[in-house]
């Protein structure tokens, strides 16, 4: 247990407990071993012990953003489960019952992120779904990580869904340079946070969404 723990390390500042340390070893181990029969991961990352800082730790810093006071939260472009699957480990081990919505139209990932969701007992649901084509969304934090550019998330956001409370974007390393761009035709009402996986990357909180004239 002790090792699992220093593994992920760098989660002590989110405050979570041991038993989401195992669950998200777990999940790591699951992505790892599917990773061998379709695509989640470059296979030159799924063979570096640092998919768990890249991708797993990386994913969880969500936490501290997303609403858990809200029914349901989604993910729109779930993929392989980051951050989904990795927020949804750690509301499970918070004892709150917000359900996570997972979009992702590849079948192949939809049924691992199903088998994922059933053998760690998360409060999931995964819809096989195009994102772009599901109109009148309702949710509470809505989150995108290494999914679409941000202009293209923003006008998603501001068209497919009708209510949201935040939406919460992983940024790179250049992302000040995209976020300065893409407010010259939006108009966001946001904070950042620091990444604790890369100190050129943050995480965007946005709470209002207008496009401009």
């Amino acid at each position: 247990m002790d090792d699992i723990f220093k593994l992920y390390s760098k989660l002590e500042t989110l405050n979570v407990s041991r038993e989401t340390f195992l669950d998200l070893e777990h999940f790591t181990n699951m992505v790892l071993e599917k990773n061998k029969q379709i695509n989640i991961f470059s296979r030159k990352t799924s063979d570096n012990i640092d998919i768990r800082e890249r991708h797993i730790i990386d994913s969880a810093q969500v936490i501290d953003f997303i609403d858990l006071n809200s029914k349901n939260i989604t993910d729109i472009g779930a993929g392989g489960g980051m951050p989904g699957v990795v927020a949804a480990i750690i509301i499970k081990n918070m004892k709150n019952n917000t359900k996570i919505n997972l979009y992702e139209k590849s079948h192949h990932k939809s049924s691992f992120l199903r088998e994922v969701s059933r053998k760690l007992k998360l409060n999931i649901e995964v819809f096989e779904k195009n994102i772009f084509e599901v109109k009148k969304i309702e949710t509470g934090t809505i989150m995108s990580r290494a999914f679409k550019p941000m202009p293209v998330v923003l006008d998603l956001v501001y068209k497919n869904f009708s209510s949201f409370n935040n939406l919460i974007l992983f940024m790179g390393e250049n992302g000040k340079k995209i976020l300065k761009e893409t407010l010259a035709d939006w108009d966001l009402e946001f904070t950042e946070k620091k990444s604790i996986t890369n100190e050129d990357s943050f995480l965007l909180n946005i709470k209002k969404i207008k496009k401009k004239n």
